[in-house]
């Protein structure tokens, strides 16, 4: 079922976190208590950056196959480098998605201890400024991802800095998103219905149509930010620590109308994780009588975000 258009989600200024910090707190935190999204403007991000990554993800897209499944890391699961077109599958889902896409990790320096599970970035020789680029804009997340996280903490009635430490080297994931054009009907869609694994999501390219959320009700909202505005989103890690009070809601891109399906679709996700050792323990100030404790056994980041890996077909 369509959601009616009456209903929307938030729709903000990061700016009014500095100027109106406890109003804009309150509209972001009922937003994603309500939908799990918000739409968020003036976030920081410059746009001749995000223009000029855009103009590196289609001239990687556009390399020939054999070409881009040489950055293929077999065994990796896809966290860095390239995935190809039909691997990724929603959860429960048969028919794989119609993408592909190519994933930027944290750069650590030599001898960090989360080495062991967060690999090395990989970069393509054939276009310039690839890495450059795209650590330039990892940055600009980042920077982004720890505004918001402050303006949840202060509609959880936590410490503004509360997240600052359980993000601090998180095994966050930038994604290279290509959907290319549709040859036709059939059972595959752009991403099947799904939630994210992480601890929210910000992303940049959902101005073209196709994203839509789950709404509590049963019927699809769509998810229509401005040219250059963050689609943000609470991941399940969240919701999983605020006990379901922050909503990890299922969305999905679906395909285009007739006349859109010859034209490829770009997008570029980042995926904002906890440090891989952080331990996802309920907030006791999620838990209440009326809301007892869904989640009683504690799981550190690194285990969950495996768990879920296997159930996308991913490892």
């Amino acid at each position: 079922m369509d959601m009616p258009t009456t209903r929307k989600v938030a729709s903000v200024s990061l700016k009014a976190s500095e100027t109106d910090p406890e109003g804009f707190a309150e509209e972001l935190g009922t937003s994603f208590e309500r939908y799990g999204f918000a739409i968020i403007a003036d976030h920081g991000i410059p746009a001749d950056l995000i223009a000029r990554a855009e103009e590196k993800a289609k001239a990687f897209f556009a390399l020939p196959e054999d070409v881009k499944r040489g950055y293929k890391i077999e065994g990796g699961g896809g966290a860095r480098g390239y995935t190809p077109f039909g691997i990724e599958t929603a959860k429960g889902a048969t028919a794989y998605d119609l993408k592909e896409f190519w994933h930027v990790g944290r750069e650590l320096p030599p001898g960090h201890p989360y080495a062991e599970v967060m690999a090395p970035n990989v970069w393509p020789e054939e276009v310039q400024s690839f890495r450059d680029t795209f650590l330039e804009l990892f940055a600009a997340f980042d920077t982004a991802g720890l505004r918001i996280l402050a303006a949840i903490a202060r509609h959880l009635g936590l410490p503004q800095d509360y997240f600052v430490d359980p993000v601090k080297d998180g095994n966050s994931v930038l994604r290279l998103l290509h959907y290319p054009p549709i040859p036709g009907d059939g059972p595959n869609v752009r991403a099947g219905a799904h939630e994210d694994i992480n601890t929210i999501t910000l992303l940049l390219g959902a101005e073209e149509a196709g994203l839509q959320l789950l709404d509590r009700d049963g019927n699809w909202l769509p998810v229509t930010p401005n040219e250059g505005e963050l689609a943000v989103n609470i991941g399940d890690m969240l919701q999983r620590l605020t006990n379901n009070v922050l909503r990890s809601t299922t969305h999905r891109v679906v395909n285009p109308p007739p006349e859109r399906r010859g034209m490829s679709r770009y997008s570029m996700p980042f995926f904002l994780h906890f440090r891989p050792d952080f331990l996802i323990e309920t907030l006791p100030s999620c838990i209440t009588p009326e809301r007892p404790n869904l989640y009683p056994e504690p799981i550190t980041a690194h285990d969950y975000l495996l768990e879920r890996l296997r159930e996308i077909k991913l490892v």
